[in-house]
């Protein structure tokens, strides 16, 4: 049949023809906004909408920046400058810069500390944040972090750091030596160590063994005190947090509703309120004569705070687990506590991560309320010292747009690694 065929017809070709390009239209960039940006009319107007939104925003933003003078002593100089052009006054940073990140009493000859206290804060957190990735043995050098940071940045002696640094270790031996008798046994003893480590280190607050410079707090200020604030209050906020979660879930009924009370309470007052009880009534409950440290007052504060809602965030990753996660915990022969550590938690908290690092940002942006109680942090310096001079009085938009810059840095910073944590951890739904 086919060589019938073959002989009716005039021509049969025997050889494929090579294959063609696809239309200018259905390859590369043409395609991509085609499918992306012009798929259909509605969505061809809002492109153009937004293309032309852009535009202006640049039309005006971008001669203000690009014409800025960076070189001035004050706005008056600024203005001659530009002579009447458009451009932003960006001396004021180059000219304050030191004030905007240590505040204007830290000892100009002292930045290296807390700079360098700043570097070492990458090197403790990635112990933890990429714990995968590197050796647990780093972790040592976190758990040593938190004093080398105080006495950088506070100075003094280094003994009552070190002090409390061993009270720390000894109570996490006492913890784990008692607990075989019972986790309240273990908890109690080991806060009792460092209750005495706590009062040693108080009497050797006057020593000059490899002493620096002392600071006192109400030094500190600028965007340091920011720093300072959101990762100790972070940092603090969490453990207590998931104590509060659990205690709320607690079956003894004083643990459940001391710890109700106290989220209920926290969650109903506004944080500025929290603060002006640090700054001003929590010292009429103090005995006469007693100097308790402002930044240590804000911190309970606001730790108390960001406790609360990260309890309540908790709570909810604790309530999604299905029953048969605590029977299985109670069908191992495991305790309340070894259930809690090893099943429970790691399983609420995985998926409470956008929650806590909701809490975490918000924080971190909170900590700019501390200017209302006199404390000059970067928002503080920028509506006090700076602008209440006459050399750089009505300027604005650098200021407040150089704070939402620093800002807007740490806290997509923190959710660039919040999503790769979940990713990290997303195994059970692969």
């Amino acid at each position: 049949m086919s060589d019938t065929h073959a002989e009716s017809v005039a021509y049969v070709r025997d050889t494929m023809l090579p294959e063609s390009p696809p239309p200018a239209a259905e390859t590369g960039v043409a395609k991509w906004m085609k499918q992306n940006l012009f798929a259909t009319i509605p969505n061809s107007v809002l492109t153009v909408a937004a293309i032309l939104v852009i535009y202006f925003l640049l039309a005006a933003t971008l001669p203000w920046i690009l014409n800025g003078i960076w070189n001035a002593t004050s706005i008056r100089e600024c203005r001659e400058i530009l002579d009447g052009a458009t451009g932003g006054c960006f001396a004021v940073l180059s000219d304050r810069w030191n004030q905007l990140l240590f505040g204007f009493k830290y000892p100009s000859e002292l930045y290296w500390r807390p700079a360098l206290a700043f570097l070492l804060l990458f090197a403790a957190a990635a112990p933890v944040m990429f714990f995968k990735y590197l050796p647990s043995k780093l972790l040592l050098f976190t758990a040593i972090y938190p004093f080398l940071a105080f006495w950088l940045i506070w100075g003094g002696s280094i003994l009552p750091p070190l002090i409390l640094l061993i009270g720390f270790a000894a109570a996490y031996v006492a913890f784990k030596t008692m607990e075989r008798k019972g986790f309240g046994i273990g908890v109690l003893s080991g806060l009792g160590v460092l209750i005495v480590a706590i009062i040693l280190a108080g009497l050797f607050s006057e020593s000059n063994v490899l002493a620096l410079e002392a600071v006192a707090s109400r030094d500190m200020g600028g965007f340091m005190l920011n720093m300072i604030l959101g990762t100790v209050c972070v940092s603090l906020s969490i453990p207590i947090g998931i104590a509060l979660a659990l205690g709320r879930q607690s079956d003894m009924p004083i643990i459940k509703w001391i710890c109700v009370v106290f989220i209920e309470f926290i969650r109903g007052v506004p944080l500025i309120t929290l603060l002006f009880v640090a700054n001003v009534v929590l010292a009429y409950f103090l005995p006469p004569g007693t100097t308790f440290d402002l930044i240590i007052r804000v911190i309970i504060m606001i730790t108390a705070f960001a406790s609360a809602y990260i309890a309540e965030v908790i709570r909810g990753g604790l309530a999604a687990l299905p029953r048969g996660q605590y029977e299985a915990g109670d069908s191992l022969g495991l305790d309340y506590a070894q259930a809690m550590r090893l099943i429970i938690l790691p399983q609420a908290l995985k998926i409470s991560i956008p929650g806590i690092v909701n809490v975490a940002v918000g924080l971190f942006k909170d900590t700019t309320l501390v200017s209302v109680i006199s404390m000059f942090d970067l928002v503080g310096m920028i509506r006090g010292p700076i602008l209440a001079s006459t050399d750089w009085n009505g300027v604005y938009w650098e200021l407040f747009g150089f704070a939402a810059l620093l800002f807007f840095v740490v806290c997509y910073g923190v959710s660039q690694y919040s999503q790769w944590l979940e990713r990290e951890l997303n195994t059970d739904h692969r």
